[in-house]
């Protein structure tokens, strides 16, 4: 299925590595002009090396008043993925107050504060937009070391249909995705252990972990007309793994 999002103009977050770079370049390869944001300078300037056309935004978006000043100039967005996200993992009984907030600043209240700004224009503007969070599969299934990173992820599975609820009248759709495991550089590294591997592996039907690709396709499905009646859902791409 081919997408074009021509004349659309869209806002990619944690756009630097992995999927959210992987996004960020295939909408632009789509047709769209690309609003890229993530937090290290180096990526954004790796990233326009490859794709010059994308426009950079280089902040924080832990910090809200930073956040704030870095987009109230973006201009109008048309399509939004909200995929910056950070997984600190711990023991349960080992986690810190330090750790908590930082995951859910970036990983919940971050998306709220993204989509706030956005969703303001798109229904001034009155031409509608669509949204993606990327959440996971740790929203719906307990991880061990996964307390808090679990618990923001479940947050914003519902941070999505509340969304979906409140911004659908103004014709904004919201839904988000939920990946198992992805090969992204990160991804490889934490799961080359094949002992570790293996009991992940035992309960995707499938016996794959997924590719970025398959991410991204699911995201610009979702960005695009061809799921106009689509609102407020969490799609996996995990394989199966939800499925047991």
């Amino acid at each position: 299925m081919d997408f074009s999002f021509a004349g659309k103009r869209a806002l990619v977050t944690g756009a630097g590595k992995g999927i959210g770079r992987a996004t960020a370049l295939a909408l632009a390869r789509c047709g769209a002009k690309v609003v890229a944001v993530t937090r290290t300078q180096a990526d954004l300037d790796s990233l326009l090396q490859e794709c010059p056309s994308i426009t950079p935004v280089c902040v924080d978006l832990a910090d809200w008043a930073a956040t704030e000043a870095a987009l109230q100039d973006v201009g109008a967005i048309d399509l939004l993925v909200n995929n910056a996200a950070i997984a600190k993992l711990q023991p349960f009984l080992e986690v810190t107050a330090d750790q908590f907030d930082q995951s859910f600043d970036v990983n919940v209240k971050a998306v709220l504060h993204v989509s706030q700004i956005v969703a303001r224009g798109m229904k001034a503007r009155g031409s509608g937009g669509a949204i993606v969070n990327v959440s996971s599969q740790a929203s719906q299934c307990a991880l061990r070391d996964h307390a808090v990173y679990c618990a923001t992820k479940g947050a914003l599975d519902m941070l999505t249909k509340v969304m979906a609820l409140e911004l659908g009248p103004h014709q904004i759709r919201v839904n988000c995705v939920n990946p198992t495991v992805v090969m992204t550089d990160m991804g490889r590294l934490g799961w080359s252990d094949p002992d570790k591997a293996k009991t992940m592996l035992s309960r995707i039907p499938l016996g794959r972990f997924a590719e970025v690709e398959d991410v991204v396709d699911s995201t610009l499905f979702l960005l695009s007309d061809r799921s106009k009646m689509t609102n407020g859902v969490s799609l996996p791409v995990d394989g199966g793994f939800l499925a047991h």
